[in-house]
């Protein structure tokens, strides 16, 4: 049963921001926890581990460490529990004006529905390139473990 879901996370980024991440929406775990990428099974947090050689102790220092900032395409919803698939009535986040606040040079998406509802928003309105990657969610399953690791090594190129 779909349901009108409101982005509730903020933005991570510092002005010297160089690569942004973008997800979809937050998924129902993410939201319950107040973090993203928040599913236990989400691949991300340890794939960026594996990308850049070391343990992560704090989420938000790694991020600005490495000059990643990390949002999410949509500010607004109809969704059914975490399903990309069943998005409807999606209103987007201000990334034009976010993006004037920072150094991002290069757009990623973790996965084709964050691509998709970013292309649709914002083709022809940001002037940086957008590439999108596989998504570390526990329902992709097609990619293994080295693949996503292997495509998000792209990441160092731009740091």
């Amino acid at each position: 049963m779909r349901e009108r879901v409101t982005h509730t996370l903020k933005p991570i980024y510092t002005k010297d921001s160089k690569v942004l991440i973008l997800g979809t929406m937050p998924s129902v775990k993410s939201r319950e926890v107040g973090f993203y990428y928040g599913h236990p099974k989400n691949r991300f947090w340890w794939v960026l581990e594996k990308v850049f050689e070391e343990k992560m102790e704090d989420k938000i220092e790694f991020l600005n460490r490495h000059s990643i900032a990390l949002w999410d395409v949509l500010k607004e919803c109809e969704i059914n529990a975490s399903s990309d698939a069943s998005i409807k009535n999606a209103i987007p986040n201000d990334l034009e004006n976010f993006i004037k606040k920072t150094n991002i040079q290069i757009i990623f998406t973790t996965g084709k529905s964050a691509y998709k509802y970013y292309l649709k928003f914002f083709k022809g309105k940001i002037n940086l390139p957008v590439i999108c990657l596989s998504s570390p969610s526990p329902a992709n399953c097609r990619v293994r473990d080295d693949e996503l690791i292997e495509e998000y090594n792209i990441l160092k190129k731009y740091l």
